[in-house]
């Protein structure tokens, strides 16, 4: 055993992908030491905001302020010039008659200064329909106020309710991060603003433990009957081949959307799709191993046992399957690794876990997809997920790439 982890571990593929793993797994764990927060707790008002690091905007006002000479007007600018802002500006300017080669869109104070002596929002422009006109109304106001160095009024009320001018925040004031209070979200929020990188660590801790019962359930199911098949032969194994045909036939997939769909909402936890997952995926495992034994029953040994009077479930579990246990390792890691990717097609197409205590990959793809996540540039609430599915998914099937190559004669070195 010593010396087969040894060969195992020296398979420059299966290290690899263990590694992938054993990262993944690892940070499920640790991650929540630290972080113990509810990973659905809706913390944003509102959804899909981006990654970065958010200050209260009123402490941020009231904290002491510090004069930095760092000049701030076409920052502002910059902030409001978008890309396809610029693409805007350059195509108005170029109806208005400006040579394209005079517009430069990475020079926002000469998009600028083009721009103010070009507009005039007193003009009706022709070509233009009075929704557009009132767009470009607005954007000349936000360059405006992006030029202006007045500074940002803050008023407060006084003993009569009347608002009075308290302070003026100027371009050059500065408060220290560390006197405000922040949250950081290095994923952003998703749909329900929630931390996107909490939910991801939640949602994989998730899909693994259906991932992993899904592969025990399947592994164990096409073991024993994969056994029972190939060493008793005759009716037993006709029957079972018969049973395992029936299921091969009808995609596994349709199966498995019939059943969760019949077992209910209330019903469909996380243990439950587990549960669904592994009792239509034994099949290929049943064949597979059926016909390991196959090869095996009439050795030498198997043949010596048989003589001794030892009973058929001795030979099966001491004789034949200490020989294809490397096999079967195998087998269950793709297992678990189909069951990762099943568990994300059901919730993708609504089947999926239905809870509100946690969350699964495929969940969060199912969110990011129903409120349009795709279409609006918030790339953050479903593209980590989708890198994760796939790393899982490479980590395990190349650690069986690496196993098949230990201990497959005919892909030995």
């Amino acid at each position: 055993m010593k010396n087969t982890i040894k060969q195992v571990f020296h398979s420059g593929k299966f290290l690899f992908g263990f590694v992938i793993f054993m990262f993944i797994l690892l940070t499920v764990i640790i991650y929540p030491l630290f972080v113990t927060a509810d990973p659905l707790q809706m913390i944003g008002q509102g959804n899909f905001f981006k990654p970065g690091t958010y200050v209260s905007v009123e402490e941020s006002t009231l904290e002491k302020s510090y004069t930095l000479q760092i000049p701030k007007q076409f920052s502002k600018l910059e902030m409001v010039l978008d890309v396809d802002t610029r693409a805007k500006i350059q195509e108005f300017l170029i109806k208005q008659g400006v040579a394209e080669a005079d517009i430069d869109v990475t020079d926002a104070e000469g998009l600028v200064a083009l721009w103010k002596a070009n507009y005039d929002p007193n003009t009706k422009y022709k070509g233009y329909t009075t929704a557009k006109r009132k767009a470009l109304k607005r954007l000349d106001n936000q360059i405006t106020a992006a030029m202006k160095d007045s500074g940002v009024i803050v008023a407060e009320k006084d003993e009569e309710g009347n608002l009075q001018q308290s302070k003026v925040i100027k371009d050059t004031d500065y408060v220290n991060i560390k006197d405000v209070s922040k949250k950081t979200f290095l994923l952003g929020t998703d749909n329900f603003g929630r931390d996107v990188l909490t939910e991801l660590v939640a949602a994989t801790k998730s899909s693994l433990k259906i991932g992993l019962l899904a592969g025990l359930i399947a592994t164990a199911i096409g073991l024993l009957l994969g056994l029972l098949a190939g060493y008793m032969g005759g009716l037993a194994d006709n029957i079972i081949i018969f049973i395992t045909n029936l299921f091969t036939v009808i995609p596994s997939f349709v199966i498995l959307i019939l059943i969760s769909y019949s077992v209910g909402d209330k019903a469909r936890g996380i243990a439950m799709v587990g549960i669904i997952i592994g009792l239509t995926s034994w099949p290929w495992t049943t064949r597979s191993v059926r016909s390991q034994v196959i090869s095996l029953r009439n050795r030498d040994h198997v043949n010596l046992s048989k003589l001794s009077g030892h009973s058929m479930f001795r030979i099966i579990f001491t004789d034949i399957l200490p020989y294809i246990a490397s096999y079967v390792v195998m087998a269950m890691i793709l297992q678990i690794s189909s069951g990762i990717l099943a568990e994300a097609q059901l919730s993708m197409i609504g089947l999926g876990p239905a809870t509100t205590k946690t969350a699964t990959l495929g969940l969060m793809m199912q969110w990011a997809m129903q409120y349009s996540a795709h279409l609006n540039g918030s790339w953050w609430a479903y593209f980590p997920v989708v890198i994760l599915i796939a790393l899982i998914s490479f980590s395990l099937n190349l650690m069986n790439t690496g196993m098949d190559q230990v201990f497959n004669p005919q892909l030995r070195d």
